[in-house]
Formats: structure tokens, sequence, C-alpha cells
């Protein structure tokens, strides 16, 4: 598939270990919440470029504005964040839950939370307002 706007955005490539479900794991940091997965470099990458159209598209539709390339992308992704002990120690046990590590949960927690997507948790969290969250 020939998709001009894919060539020009950066985009990372990472193996995924088993816990995380194997193959490959395909960002693009000028493009929150873009990404896409496949079990060789090769499909992963095809499905970037499905992934970029998509989101593009998206933007589109919601009439929101598209980064240029390496708008997003200059920065390092890394920053050190303290949490108190307990919301340490409750990351740590809800990666070992879903199989992953410590930052990988945190980048698809904060990745889902800048998305306008509801997600599973966000709508448990509207659907109740009597429900007590800790």
């Amino acid at each position: 598939m020939s998709n001009p706007i894919f060539s020009e955005y950066p985009f990372i490539v990472r193996h995924l270990s088993k816990n995380e479900g194997g193959g490959y794991l395909i960002e693009f940091p000028d493009l929150p919440g873009c990404l896409s997965d496949g079990e060789t470099i090769e499909e992963t990458i095809e499905n970037g470029k499905e992934a970029v159209q998509a989101w593009t598209a998206a933007a589109k539709d919601m009439d929101r504005p598209i980064p240029k390339p390496g708008e997003l992308g200059r920065q390092s992704g890394k920053w050190v964040q303290r949490v108190p002990k307990s919301i340490h120690l409750r990351l740590v046990n809800r990666a070992r839950e879903e199989g992953v590590s410590l930052n990988t949960l945190v980048i698809m927690m904060l990745s889902e939370s800048l998305t306008d997507v509801p997600s599973v948790h966000k709508r448990w969290l509207k659907g109740s307002t009597k429900r007590k969250v800790c």
C-alpha cells in the first residue's frame, strides 16, 4: 500500500515479549495514540501504514489538527515522575496481572487517557457516581 503520509512520520518498532503477546509493536511519536502491531516486522509496518491512515482520517473527521512530522518527535520521551509508594505498588501489581512491564503499563494508561476513544475504564468511571475509586 502506498501511503505518502506514512513515509513522512518517524516511527519506532519494538519486539513484544511473550507476556505482551509476542510479535512487534509500531508507534508514531508525532501521532499520539497511533500504534499497531503484527507478527513480523514487515506486517507491523504495513499495519502501521493503515494505522496512520485511520488516525489522520479520524483527526480530519473531528476537525483536529494533524501534527507535522517531527513536531512532537523532538521530545526525548523520558522524564522522572515521583509517585506515592501506594500508587507505585498498585501499578506494579497491575503490570504483573496484565503480564507487562511497569513501563509498558504506564505508557498504555497515559496513551489511553490522552485519546477521546472511550475505554472500558472510562465508561466504568463515568457509569457510576456511587463507586468508590481508590
